[in-house]
């Protein structure tokens, strides 16, 4: 397997069909159910034997403008690795089915599951090559690594190359981006607000909520100053200077002069004032409470003792 992809191709990934890989892949983990003594890792003659996880296959479809592709959505395939046989009439139906609902989207490649791709994976990946001569191999790898950092999907195409003098197919990297719509946004912020199942209060969704938006600009503010320190050796000669990559830069940067208009001024300072006084209501109200109790435990001491002595309630 080669380590990049020379095709020159733009990939753009949405989350749906991430979202849709890991559901298949925790349906059939979950509908597995193996026995007690399988279940958990064994240890024979001393090394330990994990029980090898499900793979699952499907396929993804997109769109593709000249040299940039776009992946929107994925069905599940029906695919037996003993035979490395595909269930074609099940996947005509789908594919039916698909361009009734969305007559742009074409086949665009396949995806599966697993820490890396296995040569066994090029006998499917053939299988695709009458429906799009380049498909594509989207790889989801489900296994947890708390060091990793980016997302767990790799995008493969397939290249022919000369090894040993025998010309053949293998699988090569390629980098991709995350393009999402205001629909998948919507959605993804759905998910993250609901209500933990295990009844959490609003104290701990809020930390969660704040958790994640401390997180993201945390992030923008280290990827700025990587852009920075790059844009500083390219002025002082270090860095060879590449103008497609300023172009972006410039581009990027002529949004930030959109929110400096007198309008959005006025709008900022009206939503923070209205923030402000919530924050001093919210205050007065638990101070008025707090005054509430300490009367009421005044007045009931109070009232104990004048009937004690036979004075009258001072409150």
């Amino acid at each position: 397997m080669a380590s990049s992809s020379s095709s020159g191709l733009t990939f753009k990934l949405h989350p749906l069909v991430i979202v849709n890989i890991s559901d298949h892949y925790t349906r059939v983990k979950s509908q597995l159910n193996p026995p007690p003594l399988t279940s958990t890792s064994a240890t024979v003659n001393g090394v330990e034997n994990q029980q090898q996880a499900p793979r699952v296959y499907g396929c993804v479809m997109g769109v593709q403008r000249g040299r940039t592709v776009e992946i929107f959505n994925s069905f599940e395939l029906l695919y037996d690795p003993s035979t490395h046989s595909l269930d074609r009439p099940f996947l005509k139906k789908k594919q039916e089915l698909y361009k009734k609902v969305f007559p742009h989207f074409y086949i665009l490649g396949w995806y599966s599951t697993g820490s890396d791709a296995q040569e066994s994976d090029m006998h499917i990946h053939r299988a695709l090559m009458d429906i799009n001569e380049s498909p594509l191999y989207v790889l989801l790898n489900p296994a947890i690594n708390p060091a990793q950092k980016d997302l767990p999907v790799t995008i493969y195409e397939s290249e022919l190359h000369v090894i040993d003098g025998i010309p053949q197919l293998i699988f090569v990297r390629s980098s991709y981006t995350i393009e999402t719509v205001e629909a998948e946004r919507i959605s993804v912020d759905h998910v993250a607000h609901l209500k933990p199942s295990d009844g959490g209060s609003a104290a701990t969704q809020l930390a969660a909520h704040l958790t994640g938006i401390h997180s993201a600009i945390k992030m923008l503010n280290s990827r700025i100053r990587v852009l920075h320190h790059y844009l500083v050796g390219m002025q002082k000669g270090d860095i060879p200077c590449e103008n497609s990559l300023l172009r972006q830069v410039s581009s990027l940067l002529r949004r930030l002069p959109a929110i400096e208009s007198e309008k959005f001024q006025d709008d900022f300072l009206m939503e923070y004032n209205d923030t402000l006084l919530i924050t001093y209501l919210a205050m007065f109200t638990n101070c008025s409470s707090t005054m509430n109790e300490l009367v009421d435990k005044f007045n009931t001491a109070y009232d104990r003792h004048s009937r004690r002595g036979g004075r009258t309630a001072f409150i």
